[in-house]
């Protein structure tokens, strides 16, 4: 990172911006070509869980290379200036890196996303087994992130 003094390397942090953030962005690979999209997500025990359909380009692309790159932003305002070059953002992001897999089993299913709705609810929810079946549930075991932050004055 060239300005040191903006990382952030205390893993806890880097949980903590996870945990306010509402969209994780992730970074596939298709022939070459790079895709990202926005997802809701759940984090826990250093792993993100993401669902979709059954069938589509994301779950192509995984299937095709499971090796991903995801994101997270936490924007706290914009600071201006007279100066076209001298404005900035007050800002806490993450970039990372991972494997990407697909959970088969019911019990797994359900678990991934209960964490998933535990990130945007504190209600429980159940998942039928019809809705098991149609859904794919990803597992990224994640291997590395880093976080970068400019915070507001206090």
């Amino acid at each position: 990172m060239r300005k040191k003094e903006k990382e952030i390397t205390d893993h806890g942090e880097l949980e903590a911006i996870i945990r306010k953030s509402s969209v994780c962005r992730l970074g596939m690979v298709d022939k070459g070509i790079p895709y990202i999209v926005p997802l809701s997500f759940g984090y826990h025990n250093n792993a993100l869980f993401l669902h979709g359909a059954k069938k589509g380009r994301k779950i192509d692309m995984i299937t095709a290379n499971p090796n991903v790159c995801f994101e997270f932003d936490h924007i706290m305002g914009t600071v201006k200036s007279e100066k076209a070059c001298n404005w900035s953002m007050k800002f806490q992001s993450i970039i990372g890196y991972g494997t990407a897999s697909f959970l088969q089993s019911k019990e797994e299913k359900k678990n991934a996303l209960t964490v998933i709705m535990a990130q945007y609810s504190d209600k429980e929810f159940t998942f039928p087994d019809t809705m098991l079946e149609a859904t794919a549930v990803i597992q990224l075991s994640i291997e590395s992130m880093t976080g970068k932050q400019s915070l507001p004055e206090q």
